[in-house]
């Protein structure tokens, strides 16, 4: 497995690049339909005949599902190019469902067997990873590819165990002034994560807080969640403990980048709530990989902690990853009027206790 080969590969696709990926049945050529333009499409496909590759949970929307049997939300699925799909602004409607009440009258559509499964699903979730739509044009063996990688290479570069301590300083804070901040990168990944460490080790498993980055809340003070107020709230929970550490993991809208975000704020506004717009836009409900923050914990020598959180996933996503949560801890805030909805699809939806 090469993770250098995947870190290509997603720098390729998010400046709409083609990629070739293998596997052991064969390989595909793809270009991904966010980013293409007139231009490279033509380059890409210049008889207009590559058909789309995209997730099953869109393709539900579109109505194909009834055309697969068991159909599986994470399942690849192939559609013919049809003269109402030829373009790639015609393609970019059929890959993001935000455009949907714009154009609501796509199709019809005629799902194709795919010969290389596994690496259909596998360029699925590389989109992902990368941050964009996954959805793609599946060129022809001899179509021009930017990058070539095997199917093993995708799960490398996910690989939270390349995650290292780069830098450390201290770090006074509103909070509490005698905080240390840890910086954590891993070779392939450009995203850089950070511990923030209040107090010293006291023989009791300290405070910790796994807070997801947040834009639009954290900075921005957006309204429409509550992770702005929940990171200053644990700030000061794990200040008044005395020992602690609050882990900002750069894994915003919850794994699935700020632009499909605010993709997912659009579909909000359409009426989904925040469970169906992730799942609309062809990503899990929840796309974190909590194993960074449980690596994060490793190399800061921690093993049991006190996890302040209202979310059972994140204490079983760390004591999946060898870290012991021996005792949970709850994060209440009010709502407003504006994240009511949000905070009851996280009660109702999953599995939050508020």
């Amino acid at each position: 497995m090469s993770a250098r080969a995947a870190a290509r590969a997603i720098d390729a696709l998010r400046r709409g690049w083609p990629i070739r990926m293998a596997g052991a049945t064969g390989a595909l050529t793809l270009l991904p339909i966010e980013g293409a333009t007139a231009d490279s499409l033509a380059a890409f496909d210049p008889d207009a005949t590559a058909p789309l590759l995209i997730s099953a949970a869109r393709a539900a929307t579109l109505k194909l599902a009834n055309q697969r049997e068991a159909a599986d939300p994470e399942a690849p699925v192939l559609v013919a190019r049809e003269r109402w799909t030829q373009g790639a602004v015609e393609a970019m409607a059929i890959a993001d469902p935000v455009s949907d009440l714009d154009t609501p009258f796509k199709g019809p559509f005629r799902a194709l067997p795919i010969s290389d499964p596994d690496v259909a699903s596998a360029a699925l979730i590389l989109a992902r990873i990368a941050g964009l739509l996954p959805a793609y044009f599946v060129g022809a063996a001899d179509a021009p590819a930017e990058v070539e990688l095997q199917v093993g290479d995708v799960a490398a570069v996910a690989d939270p165990a390349r995650l290292q301590i780069a830098a450390r300083a201290r770090l006074p804070v509103e909070a509490r002034t005698d905080a240390e901040i840890v910086a954590f990168r891993s070779p392939e990944d450009p995203r850089e994560h950070v511990a923030l460490i209040f107090g010293t080790p006291d023989g009791l498993p300290p405070v910790v807080r796994l807070h997801s980055e947040c834009l639009t809340g954290d900075v921005l003070g957006s309204l429409k969640c509550d992770c702005g107020p929940q990171l200053h709230g644990a700030l000061h929970e794990i200040a008044d403990a005395g020992w602690g550490v609050l882990l900002y993991l750069r894994q915003e809208g919850r794994g699935i980048g700020l632009i499909n975000k605010l993709r997912a704020y659009q579909l909000q506004d359409q009426g989904f709530d925040t469970v169906d717009a992730n799942v609309r836009l062809g990503f899990a409900i929840d796309a974190r990989d909590f194993g960074v923050a449980a690596r994060m914990l490793t190399l800061l020598g921690i093993r049991q902690v006190r996890l302040l959180t209202n979310n059972p996933a994140k204490v079983a996503g760390l004591e999946a990853e060898g870290v012991a949560v021996v005792e949970r801890l709850p994060l209440a805030l009010p709502a407003n009027p504006h994240n009511e909805r949000y905070l009851a699809t996280k009660r109702d939806r999953t599995g939050h206790d508020l």
